[in-house]
């Protein structure tokens, strides 16, 4: 098969693809993921459901592939943040913490929600997650900025852990939260010799 056409079939299969979890983008915001069927995809996506059946076995299979999308969207948004910051690591975790308490603050909730999030995609998510947190925070240890009497890995987790709980809060609340966590960070105070 000549090249050209393999490319054009694979940029129509990726046009596709993209107005398939578009479409679910604008049916699950401000509705239950329970509400999104094939027949609504297929229609908001602008093809028949014939189609969409070629591209995936049924809803869950569409929706665990823009839930993949969404997070992957969610890390390179705080890449983002943390690469256009200004300011030494304290604050540039700050904003990325900032950035994250957000993304858990508008999470979906139910039963739908729990299935996404059990999914394969989501575990290589959260490792790299706390892999960009950690480096973070190795470099604030070595600068002094961050504690350092416990592995950047586990500070990590905390933050992750701890901002996990800004789903169920206010907005404000959940911010609040930020500096909550930041402050667990610090470095311990030095003690003097006796």
């Amino acid at each position: 098969m000549p090249k050209l056409w393999t490319d054009t079939i694979e940029e129509h299969r990726g046009a596709v693809r993209s107005a398939v979890l578009d479409a679910v983008t604008g049916l699950v915001s401000g509705h239950d993921l329970s509400s999104v069927t094939m027949s609504r995809i297929a229609q908001d996506a602008g093809i028949g459901r014939a189609t969409l059946y070629k591209y995936f076995p049924d809803v869950e299979a569409v929706l665990a592939a823009w839930h993949e999308r969404h997070i992957s969207a969610h890390l390179e948004q705080l890449v983002h943040i943390q690469e256009n910051t200004r300011g030494d690591t304290w604050h540039r975790l700050e904003e990325v913490l900032r950035a994250y308490a957000m993304i858990a603050h508008s999470g979906h909730g139910g039963e739908q929600a729990v299935r996404l999030h059990s999914q394969p995609h989501v575990g290589d998510a959260e490792r790299h997650l706390n892999a960009f947190l950690a480096a973070l925070l190795a470099e604030g240890a070595k600068e002094g900025t961050f504690r350092n009497d416990t592995a950047p890995e586990v500070l990590a987790g905390y933050c992750l852990h701890a901002l996990g709980a800004s789903a169920g809060l206010a907005p404000d609340a959940a911010l609040r939260l930020v500096g909550i966590t930041m402050a667990g960070l610090r470095p311990e105070p030095r003690r003097p010799c006796t």
